[in-house]
């Protein structure tokens, strides 16, 4: 059958248009090549085509600009951060079509776990994200770092979605090896944990995780779906079908139009797609 239209899709990474490519520098802090500091306005701009840069600088009201792609593509609701003040706009006129995220920092444990609190009872925060590579300094998955915030994941009772597998900028992968999610899900088996960006290239390492660990799910993010791995399509179609979330990288690094297209060729049985598109994201987020 192919990807069904008539399914209100539930998208779980999106950002906003930005004045300019700024919300970077954190990478370029970290980055010592070249291209990475003085060429890339995206920096990982040499793994993707297409980039929507059109949307950036411009006049426009990022708010509305994206409201006008969500139904376009028929989808209902977004998450998004709630810290800057386009996300905190639309959160406060469109509480029902954004979803409150949180995105920790590890290098200040106790600095991130009040401002979880707090953000949970300003705005019913659903989920926290994490980039461990990312990190100025990196912290890997299973540091010690990342316990207290996994345990007020726990409290708070959201998930957490976390960047796992070789990044996509030119720095050290080490601190996100899928292998470091093994003990995260052994010291916390209440914890939900989503991955994020691909796994790359420990996906059959991630499935074997999956199936070991109830808590343990896999996001579609920053990939455009022609290249979905082989072996999640795999999984998702057998064992899989509750555990394979969907997410774009709108407007980061893929349009959504490229994104929904090639969505339509991805060769999932007709029973992982309401999952997929949806039904996962409303019971990890807890939004029924």
């Amino acid at each position: 059958m192919g990807m069904p239209t008539d399914i209100p899709i539930i998208e779980t990474m999106l950002g906003f248009p930005k004045p300019d490519f700024s919300t970077y520098d954190f990478i370029r802090q970290q980055t010592k090549d070249t291209q990475s500091s003085e060429e890339f306005e995206f920096p990982v701009e040499y793994m993707f085509k297409g980039v929507p840069k059109e949307l950036y600088g411009t006049d426009d009201d990022p708010l509305q600009v994206v409201l006008g792609e969500m139904d376009r593509f028929n989808i209902e609701r977004a998450m998004i951060s709630c810290v800057d003040d386009t996300c905190q706009r639309a959160l406060t006129a469109h509480p029902e079509r954004f979803i409150p995220s949180f995105e920790v920092n590890p290098n200040d444990v106790m600095g991130t776990l009040r401002e979880m609190v707090a953000l949970h009872e300003k705005w019913g925060l659903k989920a926290a994200t994490a980039f461990p590579a990312g990190c100025f300094p990196q912290v890997p998955i299973d540091d010690a770092k990342f316990y207290p915030i996994y345990a007020k994941c726990i409290e708070l009772d959201i998930p957490i979605f976390v960047c796992s597998g070789v990044p996509g900028p030119r720095f050290p992968f080490s601190p996100q090896h899928v292998e470091r999610i093994d003990r995260v899900m052994y010291d916390f088996p209440e914890l939900t944990f989503v991955t994020r960006h691909g796994c790359e290239p420990w996906e059959d390492l991630a499935v074997k995780l999956m199936l070991k660990w109830p808590g343990l799910h896999y996001s579609t993010s920053a990939f455009a779906p022609k290249h979905y791995p082989e072996a999640i399509i795999r999984y998702a179609n057998t064992r899989g079908a509750d555990k394979v979330i969907y997410a774009g990288y709108f407007p980061m690094g893929l349009s959504l139009e490229r994104i929904m297209t090639e969505l339509r060729d991805v060769p999932f049985r007709d029973k992982v797609w309401p999952g997929f598109l949806r039904e996962n994201a409303l019971r990890v987020l807890k939004l029924d």
